[in-house]
């Protein structure tokens, strides 16, 4: 029996931007001063908004490795 195919899957390229950016934004929110958290209302959302892309960016990835994506058979390629 043949090994699988890696397909290229579009939930990896989302997860992954989603991770990174979300990982720049947690990091920045980290460290914003009294004059960003002041500007947005006492609210630190560059951490908050880090977090839920962490967040969605792991669903994504969890998503991809939970259910992949199958090959196509060999008599759909024919027709």
């Amino acid at each position: 029996m043949a090994a699988p195919q890696r397909l290229f899957d579009i939930r990896r390229v989302i997860g992954g931007l989603f991770l990174a950016y979300g990982l720049i934004l947690t990091v920045t929110g980290l460290f914003d001063g009294a004059q960003e958290i002041h500007k947005a209302e006492g609210i630190r959302i560059n951490l908050w908004t880090g977090i839920a892309m962490l967040v969605v960016g792991g669903a994504f990835l969890l998503w991809e490795r939970l259910r992949p994506s199958d090959a196509p058979s060999p008599s759909d390629e024919q027709e």
